[in-house]
């Protein structure tokens, strides 16, 4: 089993700041690293580390950047399709890191917008019945739908994980088997305001397990089997950047090494992982090692 992710590549370059800049406040920061990142980028990378067969589906640019960050996927045993750039600027993300530990992004779509629907195709025909395709929120609703139609067709699962999320991104659920959101996605795509009547919602919709990541409250897992709920262990923040990516990627590793639904074995081995990224600074360089993972996931 492989798991095809289509989704993006950035440069992220992160400021620390003291508080998120009011509309029209000018403030200063300090550029504390630059990274790589993109949510497709970050979830392949950490389910390569767990042992998963992993194509990312993504483009870069034909700039500087671009060639960056070919050379960082080309560290990890992380295939890359399309292998050549494409003639557009390299997608950027702007982390504003709040001294408290939160933070807000800010993302570019250039590169991932090139990428066409004949590259992901020509990607997804190296695969089999029973592989999986995820996917983030950086595409269009029509993209997205696309894609999860095609792999419909092919008979693959099909994970989403609406990040950044739209509204209409609902209509899209129907063709999702597994969903991953936090509290203000699953409040969003539901109508609900509550957490468990908003899961309960989606699920409704023919989505066969919803996942909800509630931060430093843990998780919870509404399927037909009921609800599960797990604790997030504690944890010194220091950068709460791909934490989520961490906590889906290593969720998603688990049950596939299992060969089984979800469960709360898996989102607690997941949110362990998610712990050791929340403890570091940064994106790529605070994500849990191949030991690490190996250790948790064993």
């Amino acid at each position: 089993m492989q798991v095809f992710v289509v989704g993006n590549i950035s440069v992220d370059e992160t400021f620390l700041i003291d508080e998120l800049p009011a509309k029209g406040a000018s403030i200063h920061g300090v550029k504390t690293h630059q990274d790589l990142g993109g949510k497709g980028t970050n979830q392949a990378i950490i389910l390569s580390r767990c042992g998963i067969k992993t194509t990312l589906i993504a483009a870069v640019g034909n700039d500087s950047q671009g060639k960056w960050c070919h050379e960082k996927i080309a560290s990890e045993n992380l295939a890359l399709f399309p292998s050549s750039p494409r003639d557009c600027r390299t997608d950027t993300s702007l982390v504003l890191n709040c001294a408290d530990g939160d933070n807000a992004n800010i993302t570019t779509v250039t590169a991932a917008n090139v990428l066409s629907l004949d590259d992901i195709n020509q990607a997804m025909s190296f695969s089999n019945s029973g592989d999986v395709v995820l996917q983030q929120g950086n595409f269009s609703v029509e993209k997205t739908a696309a894609v999860f139609a095609l792999a419909r067709k092919k008979g693959l699962i099909t994970v989403f994980n609406p990040s950044p999320v739209k509204w209409a991104f609902a209509q899209l659920l129907p063709l999702t088997d597994i969903l991953v959101v936090n509290q203000l996605e699953v409040r969003l795509l539901s109508g609900e305001n509550e957490i468990l009547p908003a899961a309960e919602a989606l699920l409704n919709t023919g989505v066969s397990q919803v996942v909800v990541t509630l931060g430093a409250e843990g998780a919870l897992l509404l399927n037909a089997q009921g609800l599960q709920r797990i604790a997030a262990p504690p944890v010194k923040v220091a950068d709460t950047t791909g934490a989520g990516d961490t906590f889906l990627a290593v969720m998603l590793a688990s049950t596939l090494r299992g060969q089984s639904p979800i469960s709360a074995k898996d989102m607690r081995r997941a949110a362990k992982a998610s712990a050791i990224t929340i403890g570091r600074i940064g994106t790529l360089s605070a994500f849990p090692t191949r030991q690490e993972l190996a250790e948790l996931l064993n």
